[in-house]
């Protein structure tokens, strides 16, 4: 059933081996979340599947400053397809004046329905923040994942990999539609 859901899904798993290890996540999750939507077998299984040469969107560079008193500013180099850009926005804090620099220049059109941070070890302030932002765009909705000591640049890292997702699945509609 779950071999089917992923052909449905049309996500391509290479091997026996892989399939056997998005079923292993698969379980992991149902252990920890009573419902599973398609969104999560597809976050599931496009951290293996998704490579830096199907990326649309990705992270060069990001450099914020927020200080007390004054309106946070950040400054994100990023490439989509390839080519360099680069955003500047201002926001209420420098998470969202990242996503409002990036935003500048990809007009996505998304919104943004969750953001959460999470330690990925505990105890210690040195541990990478891990940010899940969820964007919903025409009624789809997209899971990204990102990782970094600085969870300004995790939240950054999060929102392309989100965008990359909504890029990639709406080919994927496009081409069966």
């Amino acid at each position: 059933a779950f071999k089917q859901r992923l052909q449905e899904l049309g996500i391509e798993m290479e091997s026996e081996s892989e399939i056997n290890t998005a079923f292993a996540k698969f379980k992991e999750l149902a252990d920890r979340k009573a419902e599973i939507f398609d969104e999560d077998i597809l976050a599931l299984c496009s951290d293996e599947s998704v490579t830096a040469e199907k990326e649309q969107y990705g992270l060069v560079s990001l450099a914020q400053h927020s200080e007390t008193g004054e309106r946070p500013h950040a400054t994100v180099v990023f490439t989509v397809d390839g080519k360099e850009f680069r955003g500047e926005a201002q926001g209420n804090g420098p998470v969202d004046a990242s996503l409002k620099a990036i935003e500048s220049h990809v007009k996505s059109g998304a919104e943004l329905v969750l953001y959460s941070v999470n330690a990925i070890t505990s105890g210690s302030t040195e541990s990478q923040g891990e940010v899940t932002v969820r964007l919903q765009l025409g009624g789809r909705v997209v899971n990204g994942v990102g990782a970094d000591p600085d969870i300004v640049v995790a939240s950054a890292k999060a929102y392309l990999s989100a965008l990359n997702k909504l890029h990639s699945k709406a080919e994927r509609v496009a081409a069966q539609g």
